[in-house]
C-alpha cells in the first residue's frame, strides 16, 4: 500500500531576510544605484540582487569594497552578511567628488564619506549598524597597512579610480590578499565612451584577465555600466609587484 505523507515547508525566519519591499525602495532612493542595471519603478535592484545573493551563497567572512558613490554596492553586500549572521565589510573611499577632483578620480561621487557620524547614519538607514567599516583613504594609502589590520579577502568589489593603471593596481593588491576560489567584482566593464576617451580602462584590463584562463574564471554582464565576476583559480596568484603603479594616476 502506498502512503502519501503531506509535509509543510520549513518556516522562514523573516529576520534573516532583509530585502522587504520597503527596504528595497529605501535602497533605490537613498543608496542611489548608478550603472547597476536597476529599475526603481518596479523595485528591481538589478545587479544588487546579484551582490546580495552571492554573499548569501558564498558566506564570506570578509568583503572588501573599493569605491562607491552613494553606497549601493556596500549596502547590498553588507545586507547579505547581516542576513548570514556573520562576516565583516571593509569599505575604502577617500570621499572624492566629481566637482572637486574631476572625472579621472570620481564619477558620481559627491564627497559623501567626509564625516564619520554621517557615514554611520547613512548605513544605519538600512539596518547596517556595525556591519560596515569605512576607511577614508585612497587604495594606495590603505593597502600598505592591510596585513596589520584585516583578514584575507573572500569577496571584493572594485569600483574606485577607473583609469587603467588604477584598476590594475586595485585588482593586483586585492588578489594578493585573497585566496583560491575568492571572487572579485569589477564594476563599469561596459562604459565604452569613457574607455575611448582614455578616462577608464576597466574593459581593457578585463580583456587581459580573459587571456589567462588558467588563472581566472570570468563572467561579464554587459548591461548598463556592466559588471564582471572573477573567480581566482590558483592560490596567491599575481602577487603585488614591487613599485606597482600608483592608484591615483590622472587621465591622459
Amino acid at each position: 500500500m502506498l502512503y502519501r505523507i503531506k509535509t509543510s515547508p520549513p518556516a522562514i525566519d523573516g529576520a534573516a531576510f532583509s530585502l522587504s519591499p520597503d527596504l528595497i525602495q529605501r535602497i533605490l532612493k537613498q543608496a542611489k544605484p548608478l550603472g547597476h542595471h536597476s529599475r526603481p519603478g518596479n523595485g528591481n535592484l538589478g545587479f544588487g540582487f546579484l551582490y546580495y545573493g552571492l554573499v548569501r551563497a558564498l558566506r564570506p567572512r570578509h568583503i572588501l569594497v573599493i569605491g562607491s558613490g552613494h553606497g549601493f554596492s556596500v549596502v547590498c553586500l553588507a545586507l547579505g552578511l547581516k542576513d548570514n549572521g556573520k562576516g565583516q565589510l571593509s569599505f575604502i573611499d577617500p570621499s572624492y567628488s566629481l566637482m572637486k577632483n574631476g572625472p579621472c578620480h570620481a564619477v558620481g561621487g559627491q564627497s559623501k564619506w567626509d564625516h564619520p557620524q554621517k557615514v554611520n547614519d547613512h548605513f544605519a538607514r538600512f539596518g547596517l549598524e556595525g556591519w560596515v567599516t569605512h576607511y577614508k583613504l585612497r587604495s594606495d594609502q590603505f593597502f600598505p597597512d592591510y596585513s596589520r589590520q584585516l583578514p584575507p579577502v573572500d569577496l571584493a568589489f572594485i569600483d574606485g579610480n577607473h583609469a587603467y593603471p588604477a584598476v590594475r593596481y586595485d585588482f593586483l593588491q586585492t588578489a594578493g590578499r585573497a585566496r583560491k576560489n575568492s571572487y572579485l567584482f569589477l564594476h563599469d566593464t561596459n562604459i565604452y565612451v569613457r574607455e575611448m576617451l582614455g578616462h577608464a580602462g576597466v574593459k581593457r584590463f578585463l580583456q587581459e584577465l580573459k587571456n589567462e584562463p588558467d588563472y581566472f574564471e570570468i563572467i561579464d554582464f554587459p548591461f548598463s555600466s556592466g559588471v564582471a565576476l572573477i573567480r581566482l583559480l590558483k592560490e596567491k596568484i599575481w602577487k603585488p609587484e614591487p613599485g606597482s603603479v600608483s592608484a591615483q594616476p590622472c587621465c591622459s
